[in-house]
C-alpha cells in the first residue's frame, strides 16, 4: 500500500496580498522559523511517503532554496525522492486555471510513478496529522476519494473551497463549493486520498473538456453524477487555515496557547525545517519580552507582549510592540509603537513610528519596506 505525495504550492495566493507578492503560499514565514510548506512535507515524510512532486508556478526561488534537496526531511532528490514540478520542468506556460490543469502539467510525474495512491495536498492548513492512518482508512473505505475534514470550521461566514455535509452516520450527503457553509458541515482540509490510474483518468477527461478546478469540476461534479464515491476523514487534532491574512495573524498569535503549539509540535512527529544555526537571542537590560514566540539572533532591547518575532530580530531600547508578527531581519527603532502589526522580512521602522492596526484589521507592511 505505497502512495506518493503531490503539494500544491500556489494555492490561495491572491487572499493573502502582500505577503504572496514575490513568493508562493508554500514558503510563508510561521511561526517564528518554519514555513507552511514544512508542516505538509513533515506530514508526508513521518508517514513514510517518501515519493513527492511540488507543483510550483511561480515565485519559487525561495522555496527551492528553503527545500533543498530535501535533507532536512530525508527527501533527496533522488529517484523516488522529491521532485520539483516547475514550468521549466514540464514545458506549461501560462497560468494554471486550477488544481487539475496543474496535474495536467505534472502528467509524466504522474504516469511514471508506481505507486498506487495519491495524497494530494495544499500548503495552507497548518497541522501535524499521520497521513498513513489516512491512507488506510481510505483502503478499508473502499471509497474512490477520502477528503481529510475538520469539524467547527464552517461558520456562515468564512468561505470553504469545498464543504461536505454528513449524515448521522458520516455518510457523505452534499458537496458545496466557495460556499459560506453552516456549522452543519465540516471543512476539506485540502488534502484527498484516491488511486493514482484514477487520478490521471479524470485528469485528462476533465481538462479535454475545459474542466480545471479539481474540487468543483471533478469532485462536485462526478459525485453529483454519481461516478465516483466520496468518503472523509474526521481530524481531531490542531488545524489552522491561513487562507487569508487575518487568519495568517491570528494563527501565527494562537502559538501563544500551549494547547495550539502542543497539538502542532508533538513528540514522536517532528516538524523539520531548513537548519540555520544562529547565535542565541540577546536581551537588553531594560527589556521587558512578555508572553512571546521568539526565534534564535535577536537583540531585544525594548518591550513586547503577545508578538512573534523571527530570527535577527532588532527591537531597540524604548520600542513597544503588541500583537505583532515581525519576520525576519526587520528593525523596529528607538521609541516606535506598534500594535496589531505584520512586518514582512527587511522592514525597517524608524525611530519614532506608530503603527496602530487593531486585531480584525491588522496593518500589513511589505518586505523591505521602511516607514
Amino acid at each position: 500500500m505505497k502512495a506518493l505525495g503531490i503539494i500544491f504550492a500556489n494555492i490561495y495566493e491572491s487572499s493573502l496580498g502582500g505577503l504572496t507578492n514575490k513568493r508562493t503560499l508554500a514558503s510563508l514565514p510561521y511561526g517564528g522559523r518554519y514555513r507552511q510548506i514544512d508542516f505538509t512535507l513533515s506530514n508526508l515524510s513521518n508517514s513514510g511517503i517518501r515519493h513527492i512532486g511540488i507543483i510550483a508556478k511561480y515565485n519559487y526561488q525561495s522555496l527551492m532554496h528553503h527545500i533543498g534537496s530535501g535533507q532536512e526531511w530525508n527527501l533527496e532528490m533522488e529517484e523516488g525522492g522529491l521532485e520539483y514540478l516547475t514550468p521549466f520542468a514540464t514545458g506549461h506556460v501560462g497560468s494554471y486555471r486550477g488544481k487539475l490543469e496543474a496535474l495536467n502539467s505534472a502528467m509524466d510525474f504522474l504516469q511514471f510513478a508506481q505507486e498506487e495512491y495519491v495524497v494530494l495536498a495544499d500548503s495552507s492548513v497548518v497541522c501535524n496529522i499521520d497521513l498513513g492512518k489516512v491512507l488506510q482508512a481510505h483502503v478499508e473505505s473502499g471509497k474512490d476519494v477520502t477528503v481529510v475534514v475538520k469539524d467547527g470550521v464552517a461558520n456562515g461566514v468564512k468561505q470553504l473551497d469545498l464543504g461536505i455535509r454528513l449524515d448521522p452516520d458520516n455518510r457523505v450527503v452534499d458537496l458545496a463549493v466557495d460556499y459560506c457553509a453552516g456549522p452543519e458541515y465540516v471543512a476539506s482540509m485540502g488534502m484527498f486520498v484516491m488511486r493514482r490510474d484514477m487520478l490521471i483518468h479524470y485528469v485528462k477527461e476533465s481538462v479535454a473538456r475545459s474542466r480545471y478546478r479539481f474540487e468543483r469540476d471533478f469532485l462536485l461534479k462526478q459525485f453529483g453524477d454519481r461516478n465516483i464515491t466520496v468518503g472523509v476523514y474526521p481530524f481531531a487534532g490542531v488545524a489552522l487555515f491561513n487562507e487569508s491574512t487575518l487568519e495568517y495573524y491570528q494563527n501565527n498569535l494562537a502559538l501563544m496557547d500551549a494547547g495550539v503549539r502542543h497539538g502542532l509540535f508533538r513528540d514522536g512527529r517532528t516538524i523539520y525545517t531548513r537548519v540555520r544555526d544562529r547565535v542565541p537571542t540577546t536581551y537588553g537590560v531594560d527589556a521587558q519580552i512578555d508572553d512571546c514566540i521568539v526565534a534564535d539572533g535577536c537583540r531585544l532591547e525594548g518591550k513586547a507582549e503577545h508578538s512573534v518575532f523571527f530570527r535577527q530580530v532588532k527591537l531597540e531600547e524604548g520600542a513597544r510592540v503588541k500583537d505583532c508578527v515581525i519576520m525576519n531581519d526587520c528593525v523596529v527603532g528607538q521609541g516606535a509603537e506598534l500594535y496589531c502589526v505584520i512586518l514582512d522580512k527587511d522592514v525597517v521602522v524608524r525611530p519614532g513610528v506608530r503603527l496602530i492596526g487593531t486585531p480584525e484589521n491588522p496593518i500589513m507592511v511589505k518586505r523591505g519596506d521602511v516607514v
